[in-house]
């Protein structure tokens, strides 16, 4: 199906959304923070997502910092924001987003934001 960029540094909960997405028949390449995303998406081309999720409160490069590289190089992935914390949504960056999500133990709505941006 797609190819997702998870990310993410908690470690269980990459590995979760990794097992459940790829379930899904998604292929999954993950970031434990925004500079390793940022590696990824300026590597090689062909290895580009078509998707990125991606958490809020991280080491190194926050997701709201990383919005802000997204924005200045003019990536057209989708983004969702996926966050423990729903005081997020309403910073400029996060709604530069094209969808936000709290975290939850159950992901069937970052499920769903996930089709509707992938049009699947």
């Amino acid at each position: 199906m797609a190819r997702i960029l998870i990310v993410e540094d908690d470690i269980h909960l990459q590995l979760l959304l990794k097992d459940e997405l790829h379930e899904d028949g998604h292929e999954i390449i993950t970031a434990a923070n925004g500079r390793e995303a940022l590696d990824v998406l300026n590597g090689n081309r062909s290895e580009r997502p078509d998707l990125i999720i991606m958490d809020v409160r991280m080491p190194k490069m926050d997701g709201l910092e990383t919005m802000g590289y997204l924005l200045k190089s003019r990536q057209n992935t989708p983004v969702i924001i996926y966050s423990a914390y729903a005081s997020y949504r309403h910073d400029v960056m996060a709604m530069a987003a094209d969808a936000y999500v709290v975290k939850s133990h159950d992901i069937t709505e970052l499920k769903t934001k996930i089709h509707e941006l992938l049009h699947v």
